[in-house]
């Protein structure tokens, strides 16, 4: 196993006392080394210790949580992960799934190329490393989804390398806690964030302390109404002291969000099943199965005519589907052909397939193609 990194420097200690330049002016801020402290004295009471990942530590399992954990909440991962273990019990078995079998298990947890850059990364540990997985913070963060914060605290807790993370949870601690005002994403200030986190992360108990901070940020350190009064910085932290705790982290800079509106083309056959199509393997939903979308709707009937094998064919709508996006906001109007003929719709294997919900075949399906067949289901179409 390699050497853990040097713990933080007394001078970087030092310096969080100081009052740097995104600090709030005057605010007196806690050491990193009474920030540990608290942290973990904190976590050997009400600290999670009983989560799926947490049992059996491997850095394959701690890696697989990890990547499920970006924006999904714990109670939402716990029944996917379970899932997703037993039937991928380690990376040999996960490089060697189908594409379908695995965006198929990870249906519902958003986000999709995340499992796609697990699938790669699997499949790079098996081709390159022998099937282990690497053990330094290079080597792993050069695997495909993984950025710096992921890649050290899959080692901070797996192998109990010393190695900062700064995750969203994180940084909306350290924000509040050390009083730093500023968009957390601007270089400047994420830089300095992660000069605080280093100096923060202890050179023992490391994964302790990184499952600590992420545990005080989704439990207490929370977006909105934090829970100051049983927070064990309720003495240190700068926005508790100042009334800032609304107003940190800084919000990002607000933009208009653009609107799109498209149509999606459902035929459904006299049993029920809706043609799919697999949609390119970049982009949105990539590499997943939904209804074919226009950006026209005289596109759209023109290609269920061609597919079809009829003109004039009798087109429901059924209501709008509205879905947001990082940057930008989608209204997908469905236009539903009923007890369509087979014809040439499904030539293509590899891009189209009757999709039947009585029988669900394993394949990933878009979120939209999940709630308008639902929505189908529920009508009774």
């Amino acid at each position: 196993m390699p050497a853990a990194a040097k713990p933080a420097t007394l001078a970087k200690q030092l310096t969080l006392s100081a009052s740097p330049e995104h600090a709030r002016a005057g605010a007196a801020r806690p050491s990193g080394e009474k920030f540990a402290s608290a942290l973990l004295g904190w976590f050997d009471v009400h600290g999670r210790k009983h989560l799926p990942w947490q049992q059996q530590i491997t850095p394959y399992r701690v890696w697989i949580s990890e990547i499920m954990l970006q924006q999904t909440q714990v109670a939402t991962v716990i029944p996917y992960y379970e899932r997703f273990m037993q039937r991928f019990p380690d990376v040999r078995a996960l490089a060697a799934a189908p594409d379908d079998e695995v965006l198929h298990l990870w249906t519902g947890l958003g986000y999709y190329a995340r499992a796609r850059n697990l699938l790669k990364a699997a499949r790079t540990i098996v081709a390159e490393h022998g099937g282990e997985f690497p053990e330094t913070i290079d080597a792993v963060q050069a695997l495909p989804g993984i950025g710096r914060s992921t890649a050290g605290a899959i080692l901070a807790i797996s192998e109990s390398q010393r190695h900062p993370i700064l995750d969203g949870n994180v940084k909306r601690v350290l924000t509040r806690c050390f009083g730093i005002e500023g968009f957390p994403g601007e270089t400047a200030i994420e830089r300095e964030l992660w000069s605080i986190a280093d100096a923060c992360t202890p050179a023992q108990r490391v994964a302790h302390y990184t499952q600590a901070i992420m545990d005080l940020g989704a439990t207490v350190c929370v977006r909105s109404r934090p829970l100051c009064a049983v927070c064990p910085m309720h003495e240190l932290c700068v926005a508790r002291r100042e009334g800032m705790q609304a107003i940190l982290p800084t919000p990002k800079p607000r933009k208009e969000r653009p609107e799109r509106t498209a149509y999606a083309a459902i035929l459904q056959r006299a049993d029920g099943a809706v043609l799919l199509e697999r949609r390119p393997p970049v982009g949105i939903w990539g590499g997943l199965w939904t209804f074919p979308q226009f950006d026209e709707r005289d596109a759209a009937v023109t290609w269920m005519e061609r597919h079809t094998g009829e003109s004039s064919l009798a087109t429901r709508e059924l209501p709008p589907y509205s879905h947001s996006f990082t940057h930008f906001d989608l209204t997908l109007q469905p236009l539903l052909v009923s007890k369509a003929r087979e014809q040439l719709a499904i030539a293509d294997a590899e891009r189209y397939c009757w999709y039947d919900a009585k029988q669900p075949a394993k394949i990933g399906l878009a979120k939209p193609a999940v709630d308008l067949i639902r929505g189908l289901a529920e009508r009774g179409e």
